[in-house]
């Protein structure tokens, strides 16, 4: 595992090697998806809110990017777990990619963030019945 991060997995897609860290910053959470030639294609914030108890999520992307819905969805999943600010950029290029290449990324991106969010609830079960 590189530096400073909590948490790294990798899923080898097809032509393509996805990599997600995720690293805390303060309480918040910082998240970076990449694969093929790495980039930021899209970064997205998440929030929680204690009064509704929801989780929401905004996205910026770049011209010509697609990554918008993995980056969206992922900062917004990840808040609504840690009930934490997230912020979540993903960058995925293959080139010539295909569409059926295109729903096994998301679908694997998907599946990585419920893996990250499954280490989180484990970590945070561990250390509550640790006090």
């Amino acid at each position: 595992m590189r530096g400073r991060y909590l948490f790294q997995i990798t899923r080898k897609v097809g032509r393509a090697e996805l990599i997600l860290d995720a690293k805390k910053l303060g309480d918040d959470y910082l998240l970076t998806l990449t694969g093929g030639k790495e980039h930021a294609g899209a970064v997205a914030v998440g929030s929680f809110d204690e009064k509704s108890q929801r989780a929401s999520s905004s996205v910026i992307s770049l011209p010509g990017h697609r990554e918008e819905q993995i980056a969206l969805q992922g900062a917004r999943h990840v808040s609504k777990a840690t009930r934490q600010t997230t912020v979540f950029i993903v960058g995925i290029h293959l080139d010539d990619i295909t569409p059926e290449e295109i729903r096994n990324t998301v679908s694997v991106s998907g599946e990585m963030v419920k893996s990250f969010i499954a280490f989180y609830e484990r970590k945070n079960n561990t250390t509550e019945q640790e006090e």
